[in-house]
């Protein structure tokens, strides 16, 4: 009798437990749902309120905003009226783009190399002086890197795209690459090399944690098999981290195309469509640089850069998605 009462209230107690571990993960589920819901909630709202900011500018230009390259900000109290104002974004849309892929160009094999030398070659001893390094440099204000890049930089670097255009100008396509520098040295390439400097950081930061993530017990599988370490990364480290690593190079991405305060003072300034030696400017530089004086139609038109950028970047994540998940496709594919 004693031991069926005892196996009763035993029975009771696991009943009232699950019940509180249902309840709980169907709690834990709800605020999870409800995190993600608000995320996509507010930026929604966030391009609702900037698009509908943005329709001055864009009723006024219509389709030429995103396709003309004439960016003429006219006084809409001057004389001839708001009407003779031209905003094509084009140019700044060109600028950003650039400026974003030679940092990547830069950042994205330095970032790896240094990821991978922390994880798997760096002596035990210096591996917290290089992860302190990294972490410092990614502490140092954009502000500072501008200033470095504007004082030092420039001025120091033309020489070499003096060089560069001497000795590629004249192959054909690559030629075109490599026009005749800006004397000033402040043009698309410096502007990307400072940003490369910046996303450095953020992009070796989290290959490194990425890395991290691949069990030992498969590098030694492959090591055991007879193959270099070089064919162990490549093919046991970078398979099992290639959706962290196109995380981090996307940060990384969002990082330079979303900068302004280095990108104005190293990126000259210019509206125009132009090769990779010679000034230009950007989107998020010419936000920055010209919303606190603008009104009107030209405010509107600011707003607008912002919008296209927003959706510009979007578009980029989702693609980086599809490519991560038809990498993952392959990697399983080819796995069975």
């Amino acid at each position: 009798m004693t031991d069926e009462v005892t196996t009763d209230r035993g029975s009771r107690g696991r009943l009232r437990a699950s019940g509180r571990g249902a309840w709980g993960d169907h709690t834990f589920r709800l605020l999870s749902l409800g995190a993600g819901l608000t995320v996509l909630a507010i930026l929604l709202l966030i391009l609702i309120t900037m698009t509908n900011e943005a329709l001055p500018a864009l009723r006024h230009q219509g389709l030429g905003f995103l396709f003309d390259n004439n960016w003429i900000p006219n006084d809409p109290d001057g004389p001839e009226g708001p009407r003779t104002a031209e905003f094509g974004a084009l140019a700044f849309v060109y600028g950003t783009l650039v400026v974003s892929a030679i940092a990547l160009f830069i950042a994205v094999p330095m970032s790896l190399g240094i990821a991978l030398f922390v994880n798997e070659l760096a002596p035990r001893r210096i591996r917290g002086s290089v992860v302190m390094a990294i972490d410092l440099l990614a502490a140092i204000p954009s502000v500072v890197f501008g200033l470095w890049g504007i004082l030092v930089v420039a001025p120091n670097i033309e020489p070499v795209y003096t060089w560069i255009h001497d000795h590629l100008g004249s192959i054909p396509i690559i030629g075109s690459l490599f026009g005749v520098p800006v004397s000033s040295g402040r043009n698309f390439t410096t502007a990307g090399v400072i940003l490369a400097i910046m996303i450095i950081p953020i992009i070796t930061s989290i290959s490194r944690e990425v890395f991290a993530t691949v069990p030992d017990s498969e590098k030694h599988a492959a090591l055991a098999l007879a193959a270099t370490r070089w064919e162990m990364i490549k093919g046991v480290v970078f398979p099992h981290s290639f959706s962290g690593l196109v995380g981090a190079v996307m940060l990384g991405l969002g990082r330079a195309m979303g900068e302004t305060i280095a990108v104005a003072l190293t990126i000259g300034g210019s509206v125009q469509i132009a090769n990779l030696l010679q000034s230009g400017d950007a989107m998020p530089a010419v936000i920055v640089r010209n919303f606190g004086e603008s009104s009107g139609v030209y405010r509107s038109a600011l707003i607008g850069l912002g919008v296209v950028l927003f959706i510009i970047t979007v578009i980029i994540n989702l693609l980086a998605r599809a490519v991560v998940r038809r990498a993952e496709i392959r990697f399983k594919g080819a796995a069975a």
